[in-house]
């Protein structure tokens, strides 16, 4: 899965590396950039960090509470 973030020059892809499938950390996040150097966020083009199935449900939770929280905030207004 590929999400664009920002102006869409921040792309985010969500993905279980089959080469990894031995380690508890399979579940790869990459994190590519692609704007001038002077705004970028990260210091590489591109950033893997692999994270757990339990992080990555904690984290799948984390965004849908924030999604709940700003659709009850917007509502309220």
């Amino acid at each position: 899965m590929e999400i664009y973030l920002l102006d869409e020059s921040l792309k985010v892809e969500i993905h279980y590396d089959h080469e990894d499938c031995g380690f508890d950390d399979n579940i790869c996040v990459r994190i590519s950039e692609d704007c001038p150097t002077d705004e970028k966020l990260f210091v590489a083009e591109q950033t893997n960090i692999f994270i757990t199935i339990q992080q990555a449900k904690s984290l799948s939770e984390a965004l849908g509470e924030a999604v709940l929280q700003s659709r009850l905030g917007a509502s309220g207004k």
